[in-house]
C-alpha cells in the first residue's frame, strides 16, 4: 500500500514515516500542498494523509481538487485545529476521516488501516490464489501452510498481485505503485524482486511460474494456480 503523506513539520513528519514505513506501508512525503498537488496527479497513491494548514495549497482546498477531479482513494485530514467547523469543513471537502494533534500513534494506524480495508470492501481479509495466503492483518504469508520469509518489498509485490489477481502489472506500473520518486530504482530492480519471491515460491513448493511472465508486457499471477 502506497500512502502520500503531505506535511510541512518536519518532526511529524519523520516520526510518520518512520512509524508507517514499520508497518510496511510505501511512504512518499510532501511539505506543500502544491507539490502533493502535482504528486497525486502524477503517481497512485492508496490513501492520503493531508495537513490542514499547509504552505502554497492549503489542504482543505487540496483535498476538494483532489475530489473534483474524481480520484476515490481514503484522504485522512491532520490538524491542530479542535473547532467542530474545521472538521465539518474538512469532512465536507471530501476527507474520509479527522485526526486531530497531538495524536495518539496507535490509534491513527487503527484509522488508516480502517480506511485502507473501507477501501477494499470486496476484498476478503485473507488473500489467497490457490496454496498461496497472504494475511494482511498480520503481514504474513504462507504457501501450502509453509511460511515465507519476505522483504518488505517482496511483501509489497505479492500484496499487489493478490489485490488484482488478473491484472498484468508492468514494470513501471510496479515501480511507481511500490518505490517512492527519491529511491529512484531502475526496472532491473523489479526483475530482482520478482526472481526473490519466486525462489522463496520454489523453496515451498510452489510453481516457479506461480508469478508469471507475460513478455513485452509485464507479470500477473498465473492462471488457475
Amino acid at each position: 500500500m502506497k500512502i502520500l503523506l503531505v506535511e510541512d513539520d518536519e518532526r511529524i513528519a519523520e516520526a510518520l514515516v518512520v512509524a508507517l514505513s514499520a508497518q510496511r506501508y510505501i511512504i512518499e512525503t510532501a511539505t506543500d500542498g502544491e507539490t502533493g498537488r502535482e504528486m497525486i496527479e502524477a503517481f497512485p497513491y492508496d490513501l492520503l494523509l493531508l495537513d490542514v494548514l499547509l504552505p502554497k495549497l492549503d489542504g482543505i482546498s487540496l483535498c476538494q481538487q483532489v475530489r473534483l477531479k474524481g480520484y476515490q482513494m481514503p484522504i485522512l485530514m491532520l490538524t491542530a485545529r479542535d473547532a467542530s467547523t474545521d472538521k465539518i469543513t474538512g469532512l465536507d471537502a471530501g476527507a474520509d476521516d479527522y485526526v486531530i494533534k497531538p495524536f495518539d500513534l496507535q490509534e491513527l494506524l487503527a484509522r488508516i488501516r480502517a480506511l485502507l480495508r473501507r477501501g477494499s470492501t470486496t476484498l476478503p481479509p485473507l488473500l489467497e490464489w490457490g496454496k498461496l495466503c497472504l494475511n494482511p492483518n498480520f503481514q504474513e504469508v504462507s504457501y501450502g501452510g509453509q511460511s515465507l520469509n519476505l522483504t518488505p518489498k517482496e511483501y509489497a509485490l505479492l500484496e499487489l498481485f493478490l489485490r488484482n489477481s488478473r491484472r498484468i502489472f508492468s514494470r513501471s506500473d510496479i515501480l511507481d505503485r511500490l518505490w517512492s520518486s527519491e529511491e529512484l530504482p531502475t526496472e532491473e530492480t523489479v526483475k530482482a524482486h520478482i526472481r526473490g519471491i519466486r525462489q522463496k515460491l520454489l523453496a515451498v513448493g510452489a510453481s516457479a511460474d506461480l508469478i508469471e511472465t507475460v513478455y513485452g508486457v509485464g507479470y500477473r499471477l498465473k492462471q488457475n494456480s
